[in-house]
């Protein structure tokens, strides 16, 4: 009967939510600062082994994958991380207790990305015994995405296999993110010479900064990317001198570059370096921009439910990741890394609803 299988499936989903929401009430209760997800990775763990599926761990990660995964068909990854940043200090409640109240959780980390994790959580739950599937699936739960760490994602890749695509699980208000910005930090120094600052000598490094700084604030790339917009740079830190009269003879500042799929990374700092006079040195090329064409079947079927399309400025573990991926989940960017942090439990169960129907027009 149609109708009985429909109210079946509801009560399923019903009661998945209910798991997972009580799974990210401990989650919130447990604090799981990046390099410090020990016990939140423990109780993912337990979680999914007290439910008869074995999952694996290698620092704090963990992963597992569907009942009947098959190694000749493609997979999907459902992944999201459950490490969080450190309270804002305006928090009034307490970071660490999960307070419902008006339809909302509060709790560090309840949106940012505890409540895209549980959805992407119940998503795979809900497949994991189904048999005769198109696709495999694997779920990831991940450490050290906010601090763009080496012991996140990347650690497990190399044992996940081969990806098909991945649903990468940010707050997008279940918006389809279909490219996102990279990032390139550069530490920019600048030499002048030293002299009494009472007397016209030495050659003062701070103006000679002011006028790299300045083009980074002028200077526009001439190829804009059409999801992601132009290429954006912006000086956020600045040392120079250490005492009133003498001339700085060293001007160090800080770049903060959002890189786009109109150029590599490489290109980005090569056009740098040909137009400052600074020496511009990345931390790191790691942060690349990624993009998944919106003709991709699972795009497609987002936006037969009604789902928008953009392109994200902010970063996440997409950028390190090396399979064409989607930005997607429940909650507000918004909110993350506000005082007293939040996410409607209603956006947990409609995240569940909709991962399950754009994935069901494919798998």
């Amino acid at each position: 009967m149609p109708g009985a299988n429909l109210v079946n499936k509801e009560q399923e989903l019903d009661n998945i939510s209910k798991d997972v929401i009580g799974l990210l009430k401990k989650l919130i209760a447990t604090p799981s600062f990046s390099r410090e997800e020990d016990k939140t990775a423990s109780l993912i763990e337990k979680f999914l082994a007290d439910r008869g599926i074995k999952p694996k761990r290698k620092s704090n990660n963990i992963w597992v994958r569907n009942k009947f995964f098959k190694p000749l068909k493609p997979t999907i990854l459902l992944n999201s991380h459950h490490d969080t940043v450190k309270p804002n200090a305006g928090y009034r409640l307490d970071p660490f207790t999960p307070i419902e109240q008006e339809g909302k959780l509060f709790g560090l980390g309840s949106n940012d990305a505890g409540g895209t994790l549980m959805a992407l959580l119940g998503t795979f739950l809900y497949y994991y015994e189904k048999e005769n599937l198109k696709y495999n699936f694997i779920y990831a739960a991940t450490a050290e995405e906010e601090n763009s760490g080496a012991n996140g994602i990347e650690l497990i890749i190399p044992e996940l296999g081969n990806i098909d695509f991945a649903i990468v699980g940010e707050p997008t208000q279940m918006h389809l993110a279909i490219a996102e910005k990279g990032l390139m930090v550069l530490d920019c120094v600048t030499h002048g010479r030293s002299g009494h600052a009472a007397r016209e000598e030495g050659d003062n490094a701070i103006y000679k900064a002011i006028r790299d700084i300045e083009w980074f604030r002028k200077y526009k790339f001439p190829k804009v990317s059409e999801t992601l917009g132009p290429v954006k740079m912006t000086t956020t830190v600045i040392h120079a001198g250490n005492q009133h009269n003498m001339v700085p003879d060293l001007c160090e500042f800080t770049v903060d570059v959002r890189c786009t799929d109109a150029y590599t990374h490489e290109e980005v700092l090569e056009i740098i370096r040909q137009n400052i006079n600074s020496e511009a040195k990345p931390r790191s090329m790691r942060m690349r921009p990624s993009s998944i064409s919106k003709q991709h079947p699972f795009v497609q079927a987002g936006i037969k439910l009604g789902r928008d399309t953009y392109g994200s400025p902010t970063t996440s573990d997409q950028a390190v990741i090396p399979f064409t991926s989607v930005k997607l989940g429940p909650g507000d960017s918004a909110r993350s890394h506000t005082a007293d942090e939040y996410i409607y439990l209603h956006e947990i169960e409609e995240g569940i609803r909709l991962y399950i129907q754009m994935l069901d027009q494919i798998i």
